[in-house]
């Protein structure tokens, strides 16, 4: 599908999300989940060296526009990138960025 093809609606939907990714916790949230990796709240918290708290409300805002999905494992819940060609558009913007 060209982006050409796209509802006004489906292009609002996706400059939301591109709101979303655009924030700096988000991005390396999206950077470690973008390797293929399903990942806990405790465990994001621990590699972003940031408050649990702090990584729960990222990966509700994630999780709201649609980017991650959750599954439930025993007493944690894991999030995962909901749709794994998003690891291209995280790889895309982090060789960008290095140039």
């Amino acid at each position: 599908m060209k982006f050409s093809d796209l509802k006004s609606e489906e292009v609002e939907k996706a400059a939301n999300m591109m709101k979303a990714i655009s924030h700096p916790m988000r991005l390396a949230i999206l950077g470690y989940l973008g390797e293929g990796n399903q990942l806990s709240v405790t465990e994001i918290h621990r590699l972003l060296n940031i408050e649990q708290s702090t990584a729960s409300h990222h990966l509700g805002i994630l999780k709201d526009k649609g980017i991650l999905a959750s599954v439930r494992k025993g007493k944690n819940t894991l999030y995962y990138l909901k749709r794994q060609n998003l690891s291209k558009l995280v790889r895309c913007i982090s060789e960008c960025a290095c140039d």
